[in-house]
């Protein structure tokens, strides 16, 4: 399983020594934040389209982006 943590950069350094004091159960390693950014953006966009199939917001056409190029 895998779980994404959101910890604040204060504590980051502790928890992560916390955890790698369990080799053999957990692998800790720190994602950058060019990484976290992209995550973030993909929860956007999966969010966006959940609402969009529900019928709850309206998304641009293809057709619609290109034209703002």
């Amino acid at each position: 399983m895998k779980v994404l943590l959101d910890i604040k950069d204060s504590k980051a350094n502790f928890i992560l020594e916390i955890l790698s004091g369990f080799p053999s159960y957990v692998k800790a390693k720190p994602i950058s934040p060019a990484k976290e950014s992209l995550l973030e953006d993909l929860k956007v966009a999966a969010s966006e389209v959940r609402l969009h199939k529900q019928g709850k917001i309206k998304l641009k056409t293809a057709q619609e982006l290109l034209n703002e190029l």
